[in-house]
């Protein structure tokens, strides 16, 4: 039980961390291009890693037998492999297409990876309580309400590129629960983002022209998406999924679009209407519907 409580609650520190990071990602657009944004930022994650991994290192005895290591150290790249490239997948798509589509409209198709997380388990044998069904209604309903001040206005190609962007979102939640079980967080974090920094570095070379200068203006934003929001937050997802079902953390991580409003709210001063304060009210009652039973609530069916 513990266990599971401090893994929702590095769930929740990631969602809080995501929401927060929104405005650097999107005013890093101002001085970089999406692939060099992306390239950089995961760079900066994966380095920022490595003196906590040596710290680790450096304080914990390893006892494991030399064969048992290498078996380990296989599993460990192939995860951090598999990990960056569904993240590379998402995160690109999603960065590329909120230079055409308003910042609440990405936020709104991203974050269905919530339906799609259940959706791709069902291939698997998986199956869910009613209560967590209920809860990932509740939630879309939370975050249409957060995310359009609007009606939503016509369907667009790069609305479809946002819901593969989504799925991709759901393909890393699940394997990042498969992969988190059996390895470490940290190193496992660390090999998905030079994964994802190795994947955008021919995108950016073919399709931007970034120099220094330009990538030193957008430094700010750069710094807190690498280190905070790729080092910080990915790293305590990957630790948050040890213990929590993929379903219940998908809910769970989609409060971001809640603390991206309510950090509009105290950093930048800006003015909650009332539907945003119900949609928070929806995706708060959506985690909390989601917690009444804490067994079995995604399984294999028999």
């Amino acid at each position: 039980m513990r266990k599971q409580i401090l893994s929702n609650f590095a769930l929740f520190l990631t969602a809080l961390i995501w929401g927060l990071s929104f405005v650097a990602q999107k005013s890093g657009m101002d001085y970089v291009g999406p692939y060099t944004f992306n390239a950089v930022r995961s760079f900066l994650g994966g380095v920022s890693l490595l003196p906590l991994i040596g710290l680790i290192k450096a304080i914990k005895s390893d006892h494991r037998p030399l064969k048992v290591k290498e078996l380990q150290h296989i599993l460990l790249l192939k995860g951090g492999i598999v990990c960056g490239a569904a993240l590379f997948f998402a995160i690109t798509i999603q960065q590329y297409c909120m230079q055409f589509v308003s910042a609440g409209k990405a936020g709104f198709i991203s974050a269905l990876y919530i339906i799609f997380v259940p959706l791709i388990g069902l291939f698997f044998g998986k199956k869910l309580n009613l209560n967590v069904k209920i809860s990932v209604l509740v939630a879309v309903i939370g975050l249409y309400l957060l995310c359009f001040r609007h009606d939503i206005s016509q369907f667009s190609i790069y609305d479809g590129a946002l819901l593969i962007s989504a799925f991709f979102y759901a393909v890393h939640i699940l394997v990042v629960n498969h992969y988190s079980q059996r390895t470490d967080a940290a190193k496992l974090s660390c090999i998905q983002f030079f994964t994802v920094a190795v994947l955008s570095l021919p995108l950016m070379l073919i399709y931007e022209q970034p120099d220094l200068k330009s990538i030193y203006a957008c430094r700010i934003p750069l710094l807190f998406a690498g280190i905070l929001t790729c080092g910080i937050a990915y790293t305590l997802q990957i630790f948050g999924q040890k213990h929590t079902p993929p379903a219940i953390a998908s809910i769970i991580l989609s409060l971001e679009s809640v603390f991206a409003v309510l950090g509009g709210n105290l950093i930048l001063h800006e003015v909650m209407s009332f539907r945003e304060v119900l949609g928070c009210v929806f995706m708060i009652s959506a985690v909390l519907l989601s917690k009444l039973s804490f067994n079995q609530q995604y399984t294999k069916t028999n």
